[in-house]
């Protein structure tokens, strides 16, 4: 599974930790940034991973900033991505499955590095269930999104 992860400058040293994680286990990492502490927008680090699931060089995301939520306001606002802040392993496993969850948004000021390796390792194993009920969720959600979609 190919991976694209960044974080601003508060899910700097959070992301270094996991990128190691996640290229010890075998998955093809992409790291997107930053590159140090110095001060970034967190808008720019969801763009990077957006870009990527929607381009196809990523099959799912992980963005770290302090609290995770606005890495997530910002990675909702392209089209196809579905992302969401988890701080623990049910919503992350139950996002991806009930939800198709294609980004994970986490806070590096909000949970520690343990607990967010254990959230990584459920999302990224996790699967959409394709239930009828789930899968015609999913498909209001994406109607909703073609609505308001103007081909960007």
């Amino acid at each position: 599974m190919r991976v694209a992860v960044s974080a601003d400058h508060a899910g700097f040293d959070m992301k270094q930790e996991l990128l190691a994680a996640l290229t010890a286990q075998g998955y093809a990492v992409s790291d997107l940034g930053t590159y140090s502490t110095a001060p970034v927008d967190y808008p720019d680090c969801a763009e990077s991973v957006a870009g990527a699931l929607r381009s196809g060089t990523a099959d799912k995301g992980i963005i770290v900033c302090g609290s995770g939520a606005g890495v997530a306001i910002a990675a909702n606002k392209f089209p196809g991505i579905r992302a969401s802040v988890c701080h623990d392993c049910y919503t992350a496993h139950q996002a991806v499955e009930h939800d198709d969850l294609n980004v994970l948004c986490l806070g590096a000021r909000v949970i520690g590095i343990n607990v967010a390796r254990e959230i990584v390792d459920v999302f990224l194993k996790a699967r959409f269930s394709r239930e009828d009920r789930h899968q015609r969720r999913l498909n209001k959600v994406l109607a909703i999104e073609a609505r308001f979609t103007t081909g960007t």
